[in-house]
């Protein structure tokens, strides 16, 4: 998912999209520690996208609390 998508999103869609990848995250690495992953890089890709829609949702934030 590219930045101009992730500012497309609205708040609530936001928001549910980091609860759902956070839990995609921890099941891909739990089932790494249990058996290898195919794509390792799985597992990095997803925490960037969290962290580029976290950045997202406090951007916002401070934007809100600025007005």
């Amino acid at each position: 998912m590219k930045n101009a998508e992730i500012r497309e999103l609205s708040d609530k869609e936001l928001g549910s999209r980091i609860k759902t990848e956070k839990v995609q995250l921890t099941k891909m690495v739990f089932n790494h520690a249990v058996t290898p992953l195919e794509n390792t890089n799985s597992v990095k890709d997803t925490k960037k996208l969290i962290a580029r829609l976290l950045t997202e949702q406090k951007r916002r934030q401070l934007a809100n609390k600025a007005q």
